[in-house]
């Protein structure tokens, strides 16, 4: 009953102004900076651990509150995407530097595209699957059934598909093998048996070696990807120059090294625009679970 009642709303939702249909998921937002004392600490705690005073409390009140937004604008873009056409996503989303997929794929290699929690996530996934290619994504279950066939459903409707993160790695070696593309986040925390450890933001983490492993082993491409905005209407896909994976006789050195760079290239995107990232997640509760316990 209750997920019918939200697919209605989503109805009247889709009816409205685009503006004030992005005015209410505003308002959304800023109710919730207030309402969710456990996720707004949570943005403090990680802001505090990574930039200690260098940032002013305003300053870090101005990120965390974008945090809650663009959350929402993420939930708004699935909405969208489910009645939005090829051309109208086209003309959203301008791509920068596709040469480097161009050059991958003219290799023969496989691509696995690592990206974040950075700015419009579901917006830039679409576009990668309507206007370059398909992408194998990689997502975790969630409780509410209805609602994740709702989100996969959305996330579908540009050619992409899903993959469940458990058990995985079969999968994705398959997809590997067969020339097709996987998109992988790499900033969620993990275990620390399931990674390999890097400086990440400053600080000592573990973080996925799966891309690294994947493209040593089965020669694919590794291509970091983010997407930006000025204005929160018109977006642009970044495309970033190919990680190329070492291929010495240490392979566990080689994965780390890769890793490392894959950790670089999304630690200097945070600390350029750190508003777009997504603070109000518990990135650090693997290595430094000892931080959540103080506020949250």
């Amino acid at each position: 009953m209750g997920f019918k009642f939200f697919l209605l709303f989503e109805k009247f939702l889709m009816v409205m102004p685009k503006k004030l249909r992005k005015s209410f998921f505003v308002l959304l937002a800023n109710m919730a900076y207030y309402l969710s004392s456990r996720y707004r600490n949570i943005g403090y705690i990680n802001l505090d651990f990574i930039y200690e005073d260098t940032i002013s409390q305003e300053k870090k009140k101005e990120i965390i509150k974008y945090s809650f937004k663009n959350l929402l604008l993420n939930f708004l873009h699935l909405m969208e995407l489910r009645h939005m056409s090829k051309e109208e996503l086209e003309k959203k989303v301008t791509i920068k530097n596709i040469e480097v997929v161009h050059q991958a794929h003219k290799e023969g290699k496989a691509i696995i595209y690592v990206t974040s929690h950075y700015c419009a996530w579901e917006l830039g996934a679409a576009a990668i699957g309507n206007s370059v290619e398909s992408v194998h994504a990689i997502f975790k279950k969630m409780k509410n059934l209805d609602y994740q066939n709702w989100v996969l459903e959305s996330r579908s409707k540009f050619s992409n598909k899903s993959l469940e993160k458990s058990n995985v790695i079969k999968p994705l070696i398959k997809l590997v093998k067969n020339g097709q593309a996987s998109g992988i986040l790499i900033d969620t925390a993990i275990n620390q048996r399931e990674g390999v450890e890097v400086d990440f933001l400053g600080k000592r983490v573990h973080q996925s070696a799966t891309p690294a492993y994947l493209a040593r082993k089965y020669n694919a491409a590794i291509i970091p990807t983010t997407i930006k905005t000025d204005d929160e209407e018109n977006y642009t896909l970044i495309f970033f120059d190919e990680i190329v994976v070492p291929r010495s006789d240490d392979e566990k050195e080689d994965i780390k090294k890769a890793t490392q760079l894959q950790a670089d290239w999304l630690t200097k995107l945070i600390f350029d625009e750190p508003k777009f990232w997504f603070w109000i997640h518990r990135r650090f509760k693997s290595n430094y679970p000892q931080i959540y316990k103080k506020k949250s």
